[in-house]
């Protein structure tokens, strides 16, 4: 059995990018992959693309705003 080497946690006041940095790019690929799917199923289900990217627009909007309200 492969045995790991001994390894620190880095402390956060010792990183190089922050969190949101680090985590961005796996969150934007995730978010196209989810909206992509979304349409498909949408689209398939048999809403014209248009009204459906309108919708997944108007949804995230409703979250944004819902998390928006929570943080004031």
């Amino acid at each position: 059995m492969p045995t790991a080497a001994a390894s620190s946690i880095t402390p956060p006041d010792e990183h190089v990018v922050t969190a949101r940095e680090a985590l961005e790019p796996l969150y934007e690929k995730l978010e196209l992959q989810t909206d992509a799917a979304l349409l498909a199923a949408a689209v398939e289900a048999g809403w014209p693309p248009e009204e459906a990217t309108k919708a997944l627009a108007a949804l995230r909007l409703q979250d944004a705003l819902s998390i928006l309200g929570r943080t004031h």
